[in-house]
């Protein structure tokens, strides 16, 4: 089964992140991605940049066409920082690597499972289920031969 580790924090969370020397935090994190990869559990990651750059925005689809509106947006808590993908066999598993994230009181692991081809069964002759079933082994194909 596939997991998202999805990582949240509050206000009081970042500011004391801000007391930490970084350095120490990226070898916390660096620690904690070192042990999932050689585990094979961890798939993907990636941090995300600060809400409050203006690279970031948001598309709202309430209206026709959508409308983009730019960052910063949102309250911290609602907002997610960085995330994980995780391959494991069982919930348990995913509850093991989660708890095991070095992150500190006001900061949150939400985690989800995501969804797989046994979800679509009973769309499993959807065209684009199938499309995306061919997409999935067309980027595995590339991934494998290092071109991804």
């Amino acid at each position: 089964m596939k997991y998202m580790l999805i990582m949240r924090s509050t206000d009081a969370a970042l500011e004391a992140s801000q007391k930490v020397d970084f350095e120490e935090i990226l070898n916390q994190m660096g620690a904690y991605n070192e042990a999932m990869l050689k585990a094979g559990v961890m798939i993907g990651g990636e941090g995300l940049a600060d809400a409050k750059e203006e690279a970031n925005f948001i598309v709202d689809f309430d209206q026709d066409p959508p409308l983009i509106t730019d960052g910063p947006y949102g309250e911290t808590h609602e907002l997610f920082s960085g995330f994980w993908l995780l391959e494991v066999p069982t919930k348990e598993d995913a509850i093991e690597w989660a708890s095991r994230c070095p992150l500190g009181p006001g900061s949150k692991l939400e985690v989800r499972r995501v969804t797989g081809e046994e979800d679509f069964a009973d769309y499993a002759d959807n065209e684009y289920i199938q499309k995306e079933a061919g997409w999935r082994e067309e980027e595995e194909a590339r991934r494998s031969a290092g071109t991804a």
